[in-house]
């Protein structure tokens, strides 16, 4: 595997040299596109309310859907590179579908001594639910077009009848819906509308898996706009499990420190946060007055 080459110089604190401190909380960096990752911090704090936190959100490069592979890739490369250098976690949890399924194998070879938690979309878990044997899986339409997501069906949900259904707008509903901004109901059924399928038996779909961090964010539209009543799988409780389990091995269960741990907020594009967005953030955990913007 070819590695990207990263242009500048590195840093005395860069992702290369970075070990691991036991004698203290550990700091998460948790990254995405933008906002999805929000669900991913909300069930890792859960298990871990004393670590240190960073969530990175790179509304720069938002939607990554639109980027090129390659490009996309080496972006990410470098914004994280950055942000390992400035923050140095213990962890980095990749709460991204898109990058996870990209950039994963660079990162961890890039840098051996930091583990990575990645997001797959959930279909191990839809298929082992699911009564009808009818599951969908809703996600960008790169994360549908991959041959990582089809062979996660081949080898989870051969006996399941699976729709794949790519989504170009619910992302981006999402974000909105954080900034404050009205979100008509009939928008979110459209893009989910394709998810609901019967069968002339009278089969119905009935887990639907959330294959991107985004979704769960409206999950309370999702529910009422449905037709039905389906299982949605959201991937982020698995994710903070494992993310846990790896935090466990090196620093052991979580432990009440001296204060409430540090709790950031990156933004690569450097905007200002509005009100709505601070209350968002603030809901689900994350300190404001921490809050910071990166260039």
């Amino acid at each position: 595997m070819s590695v990207p080459s990263l242009s500048g110089p590195r840093t005395a604190k860069s992702c290369w040299t970075i070990g691991f401190r036991m004698k203290r909380a550990p700091k998460i960096l948790i990254f995405d596109s933008g906002l999805g990752g929000l669900t991913v911090f909300r069930e890792i704090l859960k298990l871990r309310p004393n670590s240190d936190f960073v969530y990175c959100a790179d509304d720069a490069g938002f939607p990554y859907g639109s980027w090129k592979e390659a490009d996309l890739v080496q972006r990410v490369m470098r914004v994280m590179e950055e942000l390992i250098a400035e923050h140095a976690p213990d962890i980095v949890v990749v709460a991204c579908n898109t990058a996870s399924t990209l950039l994963l194998p660079y990162l961890r070879v890039r840098c051996p001594t930091i583990p990575f938690v990645g997001t797959v979309p959930a279909i191990k878990p839809a298929a082992l639910g699911s009564k009808s044997r009818m599951i969908s899986v809703l996600a960008t339409p790169g994360t549908v077009a991959r041959d990582y997501t089809h062979d996660l069906i081949k080898s989870f949900a051969s006996g399941c009848d699976v729709t794949l259904v790519g989504s170009s707008d619910l992302a981006r509903l999402a974000e909105r819906s954080m900034h404050g901004e009205a979100v008509a109901d009939a928008d979110v059924a459209r893009e989910i509308l394709p998810c609901f399928k019967q069968n002339e038996s009278g089969g119905r779909t009935d887990a639907i898996v959330l294959a991107c961090t985004h979704f769960p964010l409206l999950i309370e539209t999702l529910r009422r706009v449905a037709p039905w009543p389906v299982d949605w799988i959201d991937p982020a409780p698995a994710i903070a499990r494992r993310a846990d389990q790896l935090l466990i091995e090196k620093f052991g269960p979580d432990a009440r420190s001296e204060g409430e741990g540090e709790r950031r907020a990156v933004f690569t594009s450097g905007r200002a946060i509005g009100q709505a967005l601070e209350a968002a953030l603030s809901r689900f955990g994350l300190n404001v007055n921490c809050a910071a913007q990166s260039d």
